[in-house]
């Protein structure tokens, strides 16, 4: 997977997607989604470093089956937490 962590603000934002995912867009229906390089393009990281900086994370943004699985594992979403454009889960997180 590909890990990034933006500040803005003096908030951490983490953006993961899985590999396959990154330079690819996606529509469905009105909703059109581009996994940009800018954006997502960090880090290779495990599963285990990604859960371990979803701990710490004020906002998460993630899309791809490994990347919403670590959220699920972390225990951060659940299944309705979920939505899928073109069939590629997504999902945001964001802690007040």
């Amino acid at each position: 997977m590909y890990l990034k962590i933006h500040e803005v603000d003096g908030k951490k934002v983490v953006a993961v997607c899985d590999r396959a995912l990154l330079g690819r867009s996606f529509e469905d229906g009105e909703i059109s989604v581009e996994i940009t390089e800018r954006f997502y393009k960090g880090e290779i990281a495990s599963r285990s470093e990604v859960i371990s900086v979803l701990q710490d994370a004020e906002n998460v943004n993630l899309f791809g089956d490994m990347a919403v699985g670590c959220a699920i594992e972390s225990g951060l979403i659940d299944e309705e937490g979920i939505i899928r454009i073109a069939g590629i889960p997504h999902a945001q997180i964001f802690v007040i």
